[in-house]
């Protein structure tokens, strides 16, 4: 019994303590929660508390802050097409945040001028600090400076032709803008090339970078607000394009025409040039200096047959000047000076224009240094609006250095080997003949490097109606040396051969690759139409640059599109505006 009762006693006592384990529980998980629920409580209050405060404090959203993200959404579309956005949407953000008023298309195209200009001034002054140590080098440097003179004159006359037309105004005006801001991107480039390889070049290419950059987004913006405003005017588009002329471009004025339009057309001269005394100069050069600081219309200078043994500059306060000869082969301009006697190669001409709307005819410009003496120019040409007629151009290497802006070459004749028509221009050569000469052993002949550097400038040669073949001296030869269309010297080099007569001397490959693949994916080489046995293109290159364009393609580079100039077929005109056939 006893041992009975002790067993329920202990299990009584089980049973109570594990009802007080129980309670315990129950009372610990109750609170538990009671602790969670007043923490939430807290947090609800302090929470709201807080975000009533935030509430109070916001500034509801005001109409100035509307008007500046609609600025900025301007921006951004201004810059959509641009290939350096961080050089266009912060810098140009920055100017509208300043100012709001310059949020317009308008207003913020002159702003990316402006901020080019500022590059170009910055990275200018930072050359000053650089040793420039051999002559060579101190030569290229007075290069640079004038290079870079006529790419802040040139950025300021885009500006100011944005500032004096409204909008639609100013899509009339994008050929003048496109021809500054591409000549712009050529300057720097040719004041870069004056260097040899070396840590200086690099060291000036890396300083113009930036001004390139930013010229290159201006160039971009242009082009689409160009775009943008032709699909809202059609009617002026086709007015443009079907306007009735005497087929020249428009910016020949009437006595201009009158010259070009006859062959035998010989104006009444200002100044007569003989080297025999009987005109009013003895030389071309001191006819030049003579010329009034002002004058009306077009100033003509006739020159007598002779060779003129003198270097001939048309300086930029030249303009609208004519100088016209008794033939190309009796008026002759010429030179000697070359590379490896130690001149640069863009000093090299013996005759160079820098006189916007320059007017050539019957004349000869030549460079006697040799092929020997490496490059060696006849004539440079960085005028805008420059016509030469019935001219001949004469060298070896780099004969007809077509540097910058709009020019058109008639019915002239141009000589040489290696890259002998070279440079950055928007050049038209039209119903020319293209004489290759027999360059030095283990040497080949190159026709054209073209030097486009960005893809947005609007320059490239052209080569229409022409006859490329060998001159007589190369035809005995010819079998042995080969000889190229052409070849890139820069990245983006556009040249386009159509509707001419291409001789047996041009290899079947057709053009020349620079060094390596450099620009053999951007580059534009175009064939169009073209006859005789070099022009067959089953042989071509692969590159993806180089097309056998069709009809319609052609057509773009034709004289009119490409000049953005007006071209009629008419009796007695030497000058065609669209394709032959």
């Amino acid at each position: 019994m006893a041992f009975q009762d002790f067993a329920i006693l202990s299990e009584r006592r089980r049973n109570e303590r594990k009802e007080k384990v129980r309670k315990r529980i129950i009372l610990g998980v109750v609170s538990s929660i009671l602790i969670v629920c007043v923490i939430g409580a807290a947090t609800f209050v302090l929470v709201n508390k807080t975000s009533s405060e935030h509430n109070a404090n916001k500034r509801p959203p005001t109409s100035a802050d509307t008007k500046l993200e609609n600025y900025l959404k301007i921006v951004k579309t201004v810059c959509s097409s641009v290939d350096y956005k961080t050089k266009c949407e912060g810098p140009l953000v920055e100017e509208v945040e300043k100012d709001p008023k310059l949020a317009q298309p308008k207003e913020l195209l002159k702003e990316s001028i402006k901020l080019a200009q500022q590059e170009i001034n910055k990275a200018f002054n930072k050359t000053t600090s650089m040793k420039f140590e051999s002559e060579m080098e101190k030569g290229a440097y007075e290069d640079c400076k004038q290079l870079i003179d006529d790419a802040r004159e040139e950025l300021g006359f885009s500006i100011s032709e944005i500032s004096k037309n409204d909008l639609k105004k100013l899509s009339t005006r994008t050929p003048e803008l496109n021809n500054w801001l591409s000549a712009v991107i050529s300057y720097h480039q040719t004041c870069i090339d004056g260097f040899s390889d070396g840590e200086l070049k690099t060291r000036l290419k890396q300083l113009f970078q930036d001004p390139q950059e930013f010229v290159s987004n201006s160039l971009s913006i242009v082009s689409d607000l160009s775009s943008f405003l032709s699909a809202f005017q059609p009617d002026a588009t086709r007015h443009l394009l079907s306007e009735k002329s005497d087929g020249l471009p428009p910016w020949i004025n009437g006595e201009d025409r009158r010259m070009l339009k006859a062959a035998d057309d010989k104006p009444t001269p200002n100044v007569t040039v003989a080297k025999d005394g009987s005109g009013n100069f003895k030389t071309i050069s001191e006819a030049l200096t003579a010329m009034p600081q002002t004058y009306t219309g077009r100033y003509v200078v006739y020159v007598k047959e002779g060779i003129y043994e003198e270097t001939v500059t048309v300086t930029k306060k030249m303009v609208n000047l004519t100088i016209y000869g008794d033939g190309s082969p009796k008026s002759i301009i010429t030179g000697n000076k070359n590379f490896v006697d130690g001149v640069r190669t863009f000093q090299t001409a013996a005759f160079v224009v820098l006189g916007d709307g320059f007017l050539g005819k019957s004349m000869g410009f030549r460079n006697t240094a040799g092929a020997e003496k490496h490059q060696a120019v006849a004539a440079r040409v960085q005028a805008d609006r420059a016509v030469f007629v019935n001219c001949r151009f004469e060298g070896y290497q780099d004969t007809l250095y077509a540097q910058t802006h709009r020019q058109f070459y008639r019915s002239c004749v141009i000589a040489g080997t290696i890259d002998f028509i070279f440079g950055d221009a928007a050049a038209i050569f039209q119903n020319c003949i293209i004489q290759v000469r027999k360059p030095m052993e283990n040497q080949q002949n190159i026709v054209t490097a073209q030097g486009r550097y960005q893809h947005q400038e609007t320059t490239g040669f052209v080569l229409q109606k022409c006859e490329i073949k060998a001159d007589e001296k190369l035809v005995p030869e010819k079998d042995k040396i080969k000889s190229y269309l052409g070849r890139p010297w820069k990245e983006y080099s556009r040249t386009i051969i159509m509707e001419s007569e291409i001789g047996d001397i041009i290899h079947p490959d057709g053009w020349l690759p620079w060094e390596g693949d450099f620009a053999l994916k951007t580059l534009y080489y175009g064939e169009f139409n073209n006859t005789g046995p070099g022009a067959k293109t089953n042989g071509r290159v692969n590159w993806v640059g180089h097309k056998v364009i069709n009809k319609e393609e052609a057509a773009k580079f034709a004289a009119g599109p490409f000049l953005n100039g007006t071209w009629i077929n008419g009796k007695g005109v030497p000058a065609q505006m669209g394709l032959y056939n």
